[in-house]
């Protein structure tokens, strides 16, 4: 039996493929987890209006990224923490706490997923850090970690 991916499936084919499977694994397991359906002309016509509104839905989600990205970009962050006196972290800096910082400076939400370090971050320094907001777009900027006072905490 011929059906239409509607997903991508590993060992398969891509979304929007037309692919030869058996007869009982479509009935059985594609189609009632809506994977996919006969290859009809209307399931073709329905599929190539969803790309076209996936696609659409992408490019505004891009450029939305490419607006927050331009707050971070290039900028330095501090984050203050507390360390023995070799510089040796207590702990680490997580990405969650880099996206608290960016949130308290730049008042932007991000999620803690995009952050990317080259490094675990443990020591006192200067960090290049990475943030993908979407696969297409990225921004670049420096991380900070400096001693904090010890009568603040």
């Amino acid at each position: 039996m011929k059906v239409l991916l509607w997903q991508d499936i590993v060992h398969l084919g891509k979304r929007g493929d037309i692919v030869k499977v058996s007869d009982g694994y479509a009935r059985n397991f594609l189609f009632p987890r809506r994977m996919a359906s006969l290859e009809t002309a209307e399931n073709l016509r329905l599929l190539a209006i969803e790309k076209k509104r996936a696609a659409k839905l992408d490019e505004e989600m891009k450029a939305n990224c490419r607006e927050t990205a331009k707050f971070v970009e290039g900028k330095a962050f501090t984050i203050e923490v507390l360390a023995n006196e070799e510089g040796v972290l207590f702990g680490s800096v997580t990405p969650t706490m880099i996206v608290d910082m960016i949130a308290k400076d730049c008042a932007i939400k991000i999620d803690a997923k995009t952050v990317h370090m080259e490094e675990h971050i443990k020591e006192l320094g200067v960090y290049p850090v990475k943030i993908v907001f979407h696969p297409e777009v990225q921004a670049s900027c420096r991380l900070w970690v400096v001693l904090a006072d010890k009568a603040s905490e």
